[in-house]
């Protein structure tokens, strides 16, 4: 056994001094309560980098892409780089933005749902600045953003969303159609207040400005596909691709067996055991009718009887499409 940490005596005083006050107990719980962090254990936070470390591709090509674009658009050296990722609710994340900001919802087909493009106030007016040849120095004031300003800003956007609909295609196409345009919070509506959505910060950086534009997703619109944005995806896809390309240039050289078909037409046994030499076997088609040409014994394509540089030969004019019902049809 351990040696005893107190002894009697010193167990007698500390006692002797709690009755008297000198050692206040409830002063040490309340430390211990202040040490304690509260955790929801119901909370439907959902870690990103097991469900979707696939995207973390995708954010390297957008800020690269966006490099190039943005500054070839405003003739300025300027610098997009990935910030961050969460998944919050969305009343958390739309209350952290003050009016004016520039919110976009936008469409990703085929996915089902609306995304939404969330560019900060300063950014706006810093590109906006660039865009007229200035150089993007932050306004000192905020206020509403005037017409001409609105209609800017809709190139900026379209810009932005250009280059994230090239960086998806890491995973598959998507077409992004921007659906409305709002400058208070209070007004965008994308999904249900405690739905989950999933946000990306983005950061532009220029000489003289820097911003934040944010990229929100909803959980719900990207769950069906999430398989295809995680890592172990990523891999097998690359793998897969690098053996295609392989497999199809060994497939170019197989020989198969191909069997152009004049006719045909059953016989009995009887019949076949009564043959002799000279006898004519009528076929159920002629020369001018399709002759049927197998691969392997599999009809695949239709086509007529000719010669071809002194060579007997079938032209091919039509492929055979196998049905549900397994019958053979030409497409004509």
């Amino acid at each position: 056994m351990s040696e005893q940490i107190l002894s009697q005596e010193e167990i007698d005083a500390l006692l002797t001094a709690v009755d008297d006050g000198d050692v206040s107990v409830e002063a040490e719980q309340a430390e211990q309560a202040a040490a304690i962090e509260a955790y929801d254990l119901t909370t439907q936070s959902i870690m990103l980098r097991d469900q979707f470390s696939g995207l973390e591709q995708m954010y390297d090509k957008f800020s690269a892409i966006l490099n190039v674009s943005f500054s070839a658009k405003l003739q300025k050296q300027i610098e997009a780089e990935y910030v961050s990722t969460e998944m919050v609710k969305y009343v958390d994340f739309i209350k952290a933005f003050s009016n004016p900001t520039s919110f976009n919802i936008f469409s990703m087909e085929p996915l089902i749902g609306s995304a939404m493009l969330v560019l900060e106030a300063d950014l706006v007016f810093s590109l906006i600045d660039c865009l007229f040849g200035g150089d993007g120095k932050p306004f000192a004031q905020q206020r509403e953003f005037t017409l001409i300003e609105k209609r800017m800003i809709t190139k900026v956007v379209e810009e932005i969303l250009g280059c994230f609909e090239k960086a998806w295609e890491i995973f598959f196409n998507i077409n992004i159609a921007i659906k409305s345009q709002e400058t208070k919070p209070d007004f965008v509506h994308l999904v249900a207040p405690n739905n989950l959505v999933i946000v990306m910060c983005f950061s532009i950086n220029g000489e003289e400005f820097s911003g934040n534009f944010h990229i929100c997703i909803s959980y719900l619109m990207i769950e069906p596909v999430k398989n295809q944005l995680s890592a172990l995806y990523m891999v097998e896809k690359g793998i897969e691709n690098t053996w295609r390309s392989k497999l199809q240039d060994l497939l170019k050289d197989t020989m198969l067996k191909v069997v152009g078909e004049i006719g045909r037409k059953p016989y009995t046994v009887r019949d076949v055991l009564n043959f002799k030499e000279g006898d004519i076997i009528k076929l159920n088609s002629g020369t001018h009718d399709p002759t049927i040409i197998k691969v392997e014994g599999i009809p695949k394509y239709l086509g007529f009887p000719g010669i071809a540089k002194g060579n007997r030969a079938v032209q091919v004019s039509d492929l055979i499409i196998q049905n549900k019902r397994g019958d053979n049809s030409g497409n004509g």
